[in-house]
């Protein structure tokens, strides 16, 4: 009897808990939250530490890095089911800066509550929103201004700026290097990331996750083309790298440079 009586609890416990489950699993997601995307920047496998000597590039040139700032723009959130959501383009200009903390991470909006799986982002300020003029950038051109990522307003945006001293082989001083990238010419230079996320972004109204991106800085130079700073030492006054046909194979270089490393659903 006693038998019995336990095998029919444990079949109603069984019951009971399964259609809970189905339940959790069935439970609608709606709403909007939020999510954060945090821009981590290293050299290599090292995190990156400004004004600290020690980055070696292939060609064995030793960088000291002293500034990082480039502009993340037009994000695209992809869900687990292949849909996308589109951040409004009115809100979706960034400054990633290493020497603030408040470039490092930018919180996103009114997201609607889903699973994402992928974040798509450009690099720099698209062509569409440079044509609309002065008058159509919003709030946006002022803070770009403010942050040295303008050279004029003829000349355009700055999509990134990376400076510091490199010594090499031939270059035995610290000598200067500067690489803007951004419009040269006809050439606009505008370049888009997408990246996968190794674990879901869970977006709920109770759940902000933070996708933390990893930026390896040293594939600016040298990643898949590989970029001399003491074959564009100016007489020994420095490197200066904003135009001409390096600035192409360091956009190539950029487009690689960002991974998804983690993701919390705090």
């Amino acid at each position: 009897m006693k038998n019995t009586l336990y095998r029919a609890f444990a079949i109603v416990t069984l019951s009971i808990a399964l259609v809970s489950c189905s339940n959790d699993d069935n439970q609608e997601v709606s709403g909007n939250g939020k999510l954060i995307l945090e821009f981590d920047n290293a050299y290599g496998s090292n995190d990156l530490i400004l004004n600290t000597q020690g980055n070696t590039t292939s060609n064995n040139e030793v960088l000291k890095i002293s500034l990082v700032k480039y502009i993340i723009s037009n994000v695209v959130l992809t869900k687990a089911d292949g849909t996308t959501f589109t951040y409004p383009k009115s809100k979706s200009y960034f400054i990633a800066d290493e020497a603030t903390a408040a470039g490092r991470e930018f919180e996103l909006t009114d997201v609607p509550a889903g699973d994402y799986v992928k974040v798509k982002f450009g690099i720099g300020v698209d062509e569409d929103q440079w044509k609309l003029g002065a008058s159509g950038q919003g709030d946006f051109l002022a803070k770009a201004d403010a942050a040295g990522m303008m050279w004029s307003w003829a000349a355009g945006y700055k999509f990134l700026a990376f400076e510091g001293t490199f010594t090499s082989p031939t270059v035995t001083t610290p000598t200067s290097f500067m690489i803007h990238t951004g419009k040269t010419g006809t050439d606009y230079n505008y370049t888009e990331v997408t990246v996968d996320m190794p674990t879901k972004a869970l977006v709920r109204t109770t759940i902000t996750p933070e996708v933390h991106l990893i930026t390896d800085l040293s594939k600016i130079i040298d990643g898949k083309n590989k970029i001399k700073l003491s074959d564009n030492n100016m007489g020994g006054m420095g490197a200066m790298i904003m135009g001409g046909a390096n600035l192409p194979l360091i956009t190539q270089n950029i487009s690689a440079m960002f991974r998804v490393d983690h993701v919390h659903n705090d």
